[in-house]
């Protein structure tokens, strides 16, 4: 049986992690929730990753949450605290706290490991991006999408509120009325909308995605990797921080890119009138 996520590193710098459950579009259920919390930390501690790529196997990015695997558990819960075979019954209160405590850590191992990664990360957006799914590629960098993609949120359509840090990068891109809407109604987006609102860097025939994303990911996985990890922590912070806050920790950055082999490499080719070579150290 296929791993339910896969992990190619390529000696260009680029790590690839594909979500590998097409048989359910992706759905963030069964190895998939223990492979790809693994896999990020894996490029995250790799110095020789400088760039990753996250993608979905088959005609999807990502369906988000299994639907019928939390029908299945939910069900079996409701049998087990219904049991009168003497044995202790764990409470309401008790099962809730069980259960937001493994959300919490699973959203941030994997949406918030994307997000707050010290190196940049890129949705490859093959097809539905939705639900969670659509929350796991807005926690990338950058979204390049096939001109086949859909992203919706259709939380709404399952009765869940949202999860995964949806509501928070997509009110940072699009808004707070826009996001509200796409949170509320479910609306599907086509790959031309998501590009003109913001959620698509750049949207390709389906047939050149793989193509283009990779040239795209070589080349940043090509340049100073530790300033890009600045920079990400920079406009991370921006978004919920005043100015004078943001301002003092750009300098403590700024000195800090300064002091790496790559910004002395940039100003000897300066100088000698020709592109640096980053080695991201």
């Amino acid at each position: 049986m296929a791993d339910d996520v896969l992990y190619e590193k390529r000696e260009s710098g680029v790590a690839i992690i594909t979500l590998n459950r097409p048989d359910s579009l992706n759905a963030m259920g069964g190895d998939l929730m223990v492979l790809l919390p693994r896999y990020l930390r894996e490029a995250r501690h790799d110095r020789g990753v400088r760039a990753v790529v996250l993608t979905g196997a088959g005609r999807a990015f990502c369906a988000g949450g299994d639907v019928k695997g939390m029908a299945a558990g939910g069900a079996a819960r409701a049998r087990e605290g219904a049991s009168d075979n003497g044995a202790p019954q764990t409470s309401i209160i008790s099962a809730l706290d069980a259960g937001v405590d493994e959300l919490r850590q699973s959203q941030w191992e994997t949406s918030g490991a994307l997000h707050t990664m010290p190196k940049p990360t890129i949705a490859m957006v093959n097809g539905h991006a939705v639900g969670a799914g659509l929350s796991l590629a807005l926690a990338c960098d950058i979204r390049i999408a096939s001109d086949k993609a859909k992203f919706a949120t259709i939380f709404r359509n399952v009765g869940f509120s949202g999860d995964y840090g949806g509501s928070y990068y997509l009110t940072n891109i699009v808004g707070t009325a826009k996001a509200r809407e796409l949170y509320f109604t479910g609306r599907i987006l086509e790959a031309s909308e998501a590009l003109t609102l913001g959620l698509a860097m750049k949207v390709v025939p389906h047939d050149n995605l793989e193509e283009e994303t990779m040239a795209f990911a070589e080349e940043i996985a090509s340049g100073p990797t530790r300033a890009f990890a600045r920079m990400k922590e920079n406009l991370n912070l921006a978004t919920h921080v005043d100015l004078k806050t943001l301002m003092e920790q750009e300098a403590l950055n700024m000195r800090l890119s300064g002091m790496t082999n790559d910004h002395r490499e940039a100003a000897k080719a300066f100088v000698e009138k020709r592109e640096p070579k980053f080695a991201g150290i």
